[in-house]
């Protein structure tokens, strides 16, 4: 058994047991240099958090563990496939792989597809379904935030 085979059979019984426990059949893996670094489940029952998907969830424990939110070097080995939100998190961890074992197809039938958010993302703001705007407030008096942030920094990114 190849070791992508092996973690992603792990990320499947983490969501088999995640069932038992009332939860989503959704379960992930963190893996860096071929050790596995941090796991979760989907947690939406026990937290009411929407965010509280199993990558998201095992992002946040790698993250902990770690002590840091790069996550470079690391892989993600997922049961089903990620959601837009699961992507972006893990782009934006520094994260550069991820495998998963059900596709949006798979999980259609069973209500556990997010093909159709997918789509919609894809759309031109204006065409979305949920209504996106561009406010730019600047309070009078105030120091522009991004600027007082990178001054917080010392002048550092």
């Amino acid at each position: 058994m190849s070791n992508e085979t092996r973690f992603l059979a792990e990320a499947i019984e983490l969501a088999r047991a995640n069932i038992v426990e009332g939860g989503r059949p959704f379960g992930a893996v963190v893996v860096r240099d071929g050790a596995v670094v941090a796991t979760g489940v989907n947690e939406i029952h026990i937290t009411n958090d929407p965010t509280a998907h199993a990558e998201m969830t095992a992002l946040r424990n790698a993250s902990n563990k770690l002590g840091s939110s790069d996550l470079s070097g690391c892989v993600v080995y997922a049961s089903g496939h990620p959601c837009p939100m699961c992507m972006a998190a893990m782009r934006i961890s520094g994260v550069k792989r991820v495998a998963y074992a059900y596709s949006n197809d798979d999980g259609a039938p069973f209500g556990l597809s997010t093909a159709a958010v997918y789509e919609d993302l894809a759309k031109p703001f204006a065409e979305q379904s949920m209504a996106i705007s561009y406010v730019p407030v600047r309070p009078e008096g105030r120091a522009d935030l991004y600027q007082q942030w990178t001054q917080s920094r010392g002048g550092q990114r």
